[in-house]
């Protein structure tokens, strides 16, 4: 039984400003594994603010220094990598071996991935008169699902604070256990307060005061059509950037020119993989499989001098 009673922002376990709580169901005994505070728009305006202020900070950083956290990050994922398999599998049901590859292995790469490519990434370059500049965009608002819980976290976390932008996590309320150890080891890596904040709650009140608040500069959700339209809609009010993955099921193209026999086996495979909770097909070997850079960050052009 994991019971966590505080949220964590600022760089800190605080208390919220609720009392309400919300229980985690085990996935394969449906009886409680969990519980996690029931946040609310007020513990959201504390974060946003706790990360805003961090922004000033931690965009000056190198981007060495800030893939040095993230490398950090990565070490802290590996050595609780068990626990954190088990963890998830418990949460979403997927068998223990394949969660250890795919539900603890997956982020704990992506961090690694982003903190090279971040450090590495050209933020600066000429082109013809022009001196383009990228930049980060500031706070980024964090919206994940259950079924690949800490994957989809690292997929928007990662890229955001390797660019420098700080971020406010909303992890799904279903498999949320696994983001509070991702608290843990962000803390134990050292990383500044502020820059990662995680608050738990339900959608219609946590995730709509994070794709309201004004001081949000960029939304990032992955979840239904419905979801979708309603955080666009709020998105829209303060003209943040909206980045939306949103629902689908297994959708194949198959070519003309196609193996019909393995696109049929191998979309059916993919379709029913993680208890049919996985909504992409893998690319074919002969495409590239690199996670692309994604846009938490924006660009302004300058005439060179």
């Amino acid at each position: 039984m994991r019971a966590y009673d505080k949220l964590f922002i600022n760089g800190d376990w605080v208390t919220p400003s609720g009392k309400g709580s919300i229980d985690v169901i085990n996935s394969t005994t449906e009886e409680v594994m969990g519980r996690i505070p029931e946040g609310n728009a007020e513990d959201i305006d504390r974060a946003v603010r706790a990360a805003r202020t961090a922004f000033e900070s931690w965009s000056q950083l190198a981007p060495a220094v800030r893939a040095e956290y993230l490398n950090k990050i990565a070490a802290g994922l590996t050595a609780r990598g068990d626990e954190l398999a088990k963890l998830i599998a418990e949460e979403v049901g997927m068998p223990l071996m394949l969660s250890k590859m795919i539900q603890a292995g997956l982020p704990t790469a992506n961090f690694g991935f982003y903190a090279k490519l971040g450090a590495d990434y050209v933020y600066e370059e000429k082109v013809g008169n022009s001196l383009v500049v990228r930049e980060p965009i500031g706070v980024v608002g964090c919206i994940t699902p259950w079924n690949y819980p800490l994957h989809q976290i690292a997929a928007k976390v990662a890229p955001a604070l390797a660019v420098g932008c700080t971020v406010v996590l909303k992890p799904s309320e279903v498999a949320p256990l696994n983001a509070f150890l991702l608290a843990e080891v962000a803390a134990a890596a050292g990383l500044p307060p502020g820059v990662l904040n995680i608050v738990t709650g339900y959608g219609p009140v946590v995730g709509e005061a994070l794709a309201s608040h004004p001081d949000v500069d960029m939304i990032s959700l992955t979840g239904s059509t419905g979801a979708g339209k309603r955080v666009s809609e709020l998105g829209a009010k303060t003209i943040k950037r909206v980045h939306l993955e949103l629902g689908g099921k297994s959708a194949s193209v198959v070519l003309d020119d196609a193996d019909l026999q393995k696109a049929v086996s191998g979309t059916v495979r993919n379709a029913f993989m993680n208890s049919g909770q996985t909504s992409a097909v893998r690319a074919p070997r002969s495409c590239s499989t690199t996670p692309t850079w994604p846009r938490p960050s924006r660009t302004r052009s300058a005439t060179a001098t």
